[in-house]
């Protein structure tokens, strides 16, 4: 190689010599020169505009102007004809041209603001190094004048990147010398042509702050897009990157037989079959964030409940239960037919396994028969919609607000404060006290002399003021009635009052509120409650302590026995 590199000039001056006598001889001089002369001409703008502009560019935009100029190029192209010399020359130069820019897109993604330019010397250096080497057989040159070339670019190119590193780069100078370090080790194993370990060793340079910015750029707070369509463009891109590295190596791989990987097919298969699996990874990757971004957006909106109908606010009750299930489910069974996949490519036999799986299933059936039963009941709550997150149920001796659901159980938030997580298979019949309506009854003792038509006009009127409020009245679906005599008592009548509510934890509240009122307007408007009362006639003390006796021994038995 260092013996070729002295021969370089002139060799290249040949190369460009024949292209020119080739195309002088045909009469398509003028043309070519013309051509090269708008394509450098084209270039140095670009440069020169790279160095002028100061916001951001569209990337859209950028990729249609390629396009044009690629169209514009094929015709030019494609109209004269050219000789076999300047015909290969040109391709490829255009080709290694629409290269540079569509990396240079990326690269302006991709690399910081500071590093833009030596980004773009290196993809200079890297497309013309390329096209040079491409053409050297064609133009009559030298393998090893072909070879020498490569290497004097490559070092050109790490010479580039070192000085980008150390001028522009803000790590600390400890992790300065190491990135050094690792960048001349992969030049190296370019050098000695190890052309597998040199791609892999540039992908761990490369990937991770090319797929970070992807990730930033997608999830940036200026685009306007939704939570799945950020995802689905940070996941997506993120996976084209890692397909394309993958699909890249695969290729390494087969155009180098005579590695030392290829004398063993055992290597070989477990090579393709870590691709493979890298390939199903992202996709199950991108499925599972694109159902939990679904999932959460779901439950996001549906946690808004404001100025909604009673059917809305059912159906996003029933939303917000089933849907942590769903995505639990969701990742279980995802993972598990990832793990089996990935299995599969790395040759191992997943039959024996699944069979395995389903004996072992049987027998945790078998063996576990309360935990089935908690799954299977749970299931079966939630097909029957028996109850949803934010419902206030009672099972048995369990009541509480339903908080969340697992697989086997409920969690329940008790009105004083304690939790119980109570089993599906526990439950039994369920009460659902906040479904639909609610009918609040309550009874109060008055006295035999009480107007009772009296009574009723005033609740009446209580109703009415109830419904005024205008915190209580969106909860009243009848107002507040009296029913009637229920019964007479030794003392008193008793009378049934009742009204029909919405489902609300707020009927308690509604119901003492009720009694309130009532009381001050019976105090108001003379209506006597009933207390327990003795009618005594007697003549001398001792018939009147007796009296007081019995009159104690009522008040005692009415009141009931001292805590």
């Amino acid at each position: 190689m260092f013996a070729a590199i002295p021969e370089i000039p002139a060799s290249a001056g040949k190369a460009v010599s024949v292209v020119f006598r080739e195309t002088a001889q045909s009469g398509s001089g003028p043309a070519f020169l013309i051509f090269c002369g708008l394509i450098g001409i084209a270039l140095i703008a670009e440069l020169s505009y790279e160095k002028t502009r100061t916001g951001p560019e569209n990337p859209v935009r950028a990729v249609f102007s390629i396009l044009l100029f690629a169209f514009a190029a094929a015709i030019f192209f494609f109209v004269i004809n050219w000789p076999p010399p300047a015909r290969v020359t040109l391709l490829v130069y255009i080709l290694a041209l629409i290269g540079y820019k569509l990396g240079s897109i990326m690269f302006g993604i991709v690399v910081p603001a500071k590093l833009q330019t030596y980004a773009r010397v290196i993809l200079i250096l890297a497309a013309f190094a390329c096209a040079t080497v491409t053409l050297a057989a064609q133009l009559g040159m030298a393998p090893a004048i072909a070879d020498a070339i490569a290497y004097v670019f490559a070092a050109t190119i790490l010479a580039v990147a070192l000085a980008a590193l150390w001028a522009a780069s803000k790590l600390r100078q400890p992790h300065k010398a190491a990135l050094t370090f690792f960048m001349v080790a992969v030049w190296l194993l370019w050098c000695l042509q190890l052309r597998g370990l040199f791609w892999i060793c540039l992908y761990v340079l490369v990937l991770p702050p090319t797929l970070h910015a992807v990730g930033r750029m997608a999830t940036s707070p200026s685009a306007q897009t939704s939570a799945l369509r950020k995802v689905l463009i940070a996941r997506g891109a993120r996976a084209v990157v890692i397909v394309l590295a993958a699909a890249w190596l695969a290729i390494v791989w087969r155009m180098t037989p005579q590695g030392l990987g290829h004398a063993n097919p055992i290597f070989t298969a477990l090579f393709y079959g870590l691709l493979k699996s890298v390939v199903v990874l992202l996709a199950a990757d991108l499925c599972w964030h694109l159902a939990k971004a679904w999932i959460d957006g779901v439950l996001v909106a549906t946690g808004d409940a404001v100025a909604v109908t009673p059917a809305e606010k059912a159906r996003r009750a029933r939303y917000r239960t089933l849907l942590p299930i769903l995505k639990n489910a969701l990742a279980v069974m995802i993972a598990v037919m990832t793990l089996l996949i990935v299995l599969a490519q790395l040759g191992v036999e997943v039959a024996p396994l699944i069979a395995g799986a389903g004996v072992f299933g049987v027998a945790l059936g078998f063996g576990s028969q309360t935990l089935v039963k908690d799954i299977i009941s749970g299931v079966f709550y939630m097909f029957d919609d028996a109850f949803r997150v934010g419902e206030y149920i009672q099972a048995k001796n369990y009541k509480g607000t339903v908080e969340g659901f697992s697989l086997r159980s409920v969690r329940l938030r008790h009105h004083r404060g304690p939790v119980f997580t109570v089993p599906f298979g526990e439950l039994g019949a369920v009460q659902n006290m906040s479904r639909d309506w609610g009918v609040v009854k309550f009874r109060i003792s008055v006295s035999h002399a009480a107007d009772v038509e009296k009574v009723r006009k005033l609740t009446k009127k209580i109703g009415a003021t109830m419904l005024d409020d205008p915190e209580l009245a969106p909860l009243f679906i009848e107002p507040l009635k009296m029913k009637g005599i229920e019964e007479f008592t030794d003392y008193g009548m008793v009378l049934s009052f009742g009204m029909t509510l919405q489902p609300s934890p707020m009927q308690s509240f509604i119901r003492r509120r009720a009694n309130l009122l009532l009381r001050e307007e019976f105090m108001a408007n003379g209506i006597d409650f009933a207390t327990p009362s003795v009618q005594v006639e007697a003549e001398g003390r001792a018939d009147a302590a007796a009296a007081a006796t019995s009159l104690r021994a009522n008040q005692l038995k009415a009141v009931g026995p001292t805590p």
